[in-house]
C-alpha cells in the first residue's frame, strides 16, 4: 500500500521538512488549506530533488474559479514530472459565505460543476479544441492564446474530491478521478455507506471501478512505549471530539450507534470545553474512528480496514509528537506486498 503523508510545515521550512519525509519512504506527501496556501508548499517540493508525488487534500473549490485551479493543477503537474494530483473540498457553509466571503448553495451540484469545468478547461489546453463549458454555475467559452499554455507533456492530474455523504460520495464517483474518504470514518461506515454511494455513481455515469481511485485518510495515533501511545490517543481523541460535533460527520457515529453523542459533542464545542469533548471519545470509539498502537499494529489495522478497496492511504498523526523513526517504521509495514 502506497503512503502520503501530510506536508505540515510553515512555508520557510517546506523544503527541509519534505526532503525528511521523503527519507522516510514515503510515497507522496499532501497540504491542507488552513493556516496556509495550499499550493505553495507543493511549488517548493516538486523543485526538490527527490521525486515525490503530490497532493492538495484538499484545496477549498467554491470560492475559486476552475480557471484558476485548472491554471495551478496545470502548473504544479508540470513542475512536479507528472505526480501532482489536485484534490478538492467543499468545506461548509459557514466558512465558505463566513471566512471566504463567497457564496453556498447546493454544494454537491456546485463540486460537480467545478469538477467538470477544470476538466473542460484542461482538456481545451490538451486537446488544442475551443473552450466550450456551460454549466449550472460557471461558464467558460474564452480562451484566447496568451492565456492557453498548450499541451501538457506530462499529461493531466487527477482531480480528487473529498466526501463523507452520499450525495457528495456518489457525485465524486460520477465525475472525479479519485475519492478522498474523510478521516472521521469507520469500516462499518465505509462499507455500508461509502461503497454503496461510489457503486450508484459509478453506474448512474456509465463508469466502471477502474474509473475512480479509492484514497481513504486515516487518523494515526501511533507509539511504543506507554507515554507515547497514551499522548498520541489524547491528541486522536481530541481531533475525534471535534469532527464528531459537527452536525455534517453525524451520519458516521450514528453507523456505530453513537449518534446522540454529536449534539453532545457540539453543545461542548460552543462553550470551548475541549478537554471535556476529548473525554467523550472513549478507547472503542478511538479504536474504530481511528487506529492505535505501535508502527506496525497501526498499518496492520489500516490494511484491515481499507486494504481491499485501496492500495493508497493518507496518514494523519494530529495533536502529538511522532518521531520520524516509527513514521518510517509505519510506511515500512504499509508497503510490505
Amino acid at each position: 500500500m502506497k503512503v502520503d503523508l501530510q506536508l505540515d510545515a510553515r512555508p520557510e521550512q517546506v523544503i527541509a521538512r519534505s526532503a525528511e519525509l521523503i527519507t522516510c519512504g514515503v510515497d507522496g506527501l499532501f497540504t491542507f488549506e488552513g493556516a496556509h496556501d495550499v499550493f505553495l508548499p507543493l511549488t517548493l517540493a516538486a523543485a526538490g530533488p527527490e521525486p515525490v508525488d503530490l497532493m492538495t487534500n484538499v484545496a477549498i473549490a467554491l470560492p475559486r474559479s476552475p480557471v484558476h485551479l485548472a491554471h495551478a493543477a496545470y502548473d504544479l503537474h508540470l513542475l512536479s514530472g507528472g505526480r501532482f494530483r489536485l484534490g478538492l473540498g467543499s468545506q461548509t457553509r459557514a466558512h465558505i459565505e463566513k471566512r471566504y466571503g463567497g457564496e453556498w448553495s447546493r454544494p454537491a451540484a456546485r463540486m460537480r460543476d467545478m469538477v467538470l469545468a477544470i476538466k473542460a478547461v484542461l482538456g481545451s489546453w490538451q486537446e488544442g479544441t475551443p473552450l466550450r463549458y456551460d454549466g449550472q454555475f460557471t461558464r467558460h467559452t474564452l480562451m484566447p492564446p496568451t492565456f492557453d499554455p498548450g499541451p501538457n507533456p506530462c499529461g493531466l492530474p487527477q482531480i480528487c474530491l473529498g466526501a463523507l455523504g452520499p450525495i457528495m460520495t456518489r457525485t465524486a464517483a460520477e465525475v472525479a478521478d479519485g475519492l478522498l474518504v474523510m478521516p472521521f470514518n469507520s469500516a462499518r461506515h465505509f462499507t455500508e455507506h461509502t461503497m454503496p454511494a461510489i457503486e450508484e455513481g459509478l453506474d448512474r455515469a456509465g463508469r466502471d471501478a477502474a474509473d475512480l481511485h479509492i484514497y481513504p485518510q486515516v487518523i494515526v495515533a501511533m507509539g511504543r512505549t506507554p507515554g507515547e501511545l497514551a499522548a498520541a490517543a489524547v491528541g486522536a481523541r481530541r481531533l475525534l471530539g471535534f469532527y464528531g460535533s459537527t452536525p455534517a460527520y453525524r451520519a458516521v457515529l450514528d453507523a456505530e450507534g453513537w449518534g446522540e453523542l454529536q449534539p453532545e459533542l457540539n453543545a461542548l464545542s460552543k462553550r470551548g470545553e475541549v478537554a471535556a469533548m476529548t473525554d467523550l471519545i472513549d478507547q472503542t470509539m478511538l479504536d474504530t474512528l481511528a487506529v492505535h498502537g505501535t508502527p506496525e499494529q497501526c498499518a496492520a489495522a489500516i490494511i484491515e480496514r481499507f486494504g481491499a478497496y485501496a492500495d493508497r492511504i493518507c496518514c494523519y498523526f494530529p495533536g502529538y509528537d511522532v518521531s520520524d523513526e516509527y513514521i518510517k517504521d509505519l510506511v515500512t509495514a504499509l508497503q510490505v506486498p
